[in-house]
C-alpha cells in the first residue's frame, strides 16, 4: 500500500484511515470549499483502491464535511452565510455543555493531553504552520468532547465542528499576517484557560472561558468574513438562553 501522506494513515479499517486523511487535509486547507474530491486521483494519491475511497467519501458527506452532488460526485462543503451562523450559534451551545460536562469527568491522563497538544502547538506559529496549528486546535477541543464521556454529545459535537467554518478564521491570518502574533498568543491564554479550570473540576469556569473562546470567533467572522452582526448576536443570544436552561 503506497501511501506516504505525512504519516496519514495508521492501522483502523482502510476506509476510515483514508477518512481519517482527507478529514486532516480539509482542516488544514488542503482541499478548500467547493473542491471536488475527485475518487481516482485519492486512490491514485494513496495507492489504494476505490472502493475505500468511496466509503470514505461518504463518511465525509456523513459528518456534514463535504456534500454530494448529484451526478457530478462529491465537494467539500460549501457555506452560505446563514449556514456559517447557524454552525456559530450551535457550537456556542456544544462548547458549554462539553466543557460543562468534562469538567465533571476528565482524567488526569485527558488533562495531560490536552497540555501536550498545547506545548505541540507553542511550536507552529509562523504563518506557514497555520495548517498544523488549525488541526492541532481541532484535537484540542475533541478531546475535551472526549472528556465529557457523552457519546450522544460527542457525535453532535463531531458533526457541528465539521460545519464550524474555522477554516475562514485562519483565511483571515493569511489576508492579514500582522494579525497572526495576537492570534495565536490569544487562542494560547484563551486554550489555558481552559485547561486551567477543567483541571479544577469548575464547570461554571469551563463553560465561561469556552465560550469566550467562541465569542472571539465570532468577532472574527464578522470583522474579516462580513458576515452580518445581527445575525451573530442573534445567534449569541438564542445559545446564552438555551445554556442557562440547560443548567
Amino acid at each position: 500500500m503506497a501511501i506516504n501522506l505525512e504519516k496519514e494513515l495508521t492501522h483502523k479499517p482502510l476506509k476510515e484511515e483514508v477518512y481519517d486523511a482527507l478529514h486532516r487535509q480539509i482542516i488544514a486547507g488542503k482541499h478548500k470549499p467547493g473542491d471536488w474530491l475527485r475518487q481516482e486521483d485519492i486512490a491514485t494519491q494513496m495507492g489504494v483502491s476505490m472502493t475505500p475511497v468511496r466509503e470514505a467519501l461518504d463518511l465525509l458527506v456523513s459528518t456534514g464535511l463535504a456534500e454530494r452532488v448529484p451526478y457530478r460526485g462529491v465537494r467539500v462543503r460549501e457555506m452560505s452565510v446563514k449556514d456559517i451562523a447557524d454552525a456559530y450559534g450551535l457550537r456556542l451551545i456544544l462548547e458549554a455543555l462539553t466543557a460543562r460536562e468534562a469538567a465533571l469527568h476528565i482524567t488526569p491522563e485527558q488533562i495531560s493531553g490536552l497540555e501536550k497538544i498545547m506545548t505541540e502547538m507553542k511550536r507552529h506559529v509562523k504563518l506557514n504552520e497555520m495548517p498544523q496549528e488549525r488541526e492541532l486546535s481541532r484535537e484540542f477541543h475533541s478531546l475535551i468532547a472526549e472528556a465529557s464521556g457523552n457519546n450522544l454529545l460527542i457525535k453532535l459535537y463531531a458533526v457541528v465542528t465539521n460545519a464550524f467554518p474555522d477554516w475562514l478564521l485562519y483565511e483571515a491570518v493569511f489576508r492579514k499576517p500582522e494579525l497572526l502574533a495576537s492570534s495565536v498568543a490569544q487562542t494560547y491564554e484563551e486554550h489555558m484557560g481552559i485547561i486551567e479550570a477543567l483541571a479544577k473540576g469548575d464547570a461554571e469556569k469551563a463553560v465561561q472561558k469556552s465560550i469566550e473562546h467562541i465569542l472571539d470567533s465570532g468577532k472574527w467572522l464578522e470583522e474579516y468574513r462580513s458576515i452580518p452582526a445581527e445575525l451573530l448576536r442573534e445567534k449569541e443570544e438564542l445559545a446564552t438562553f438555551m445554556i442557562q436552561k440547560s443548567k
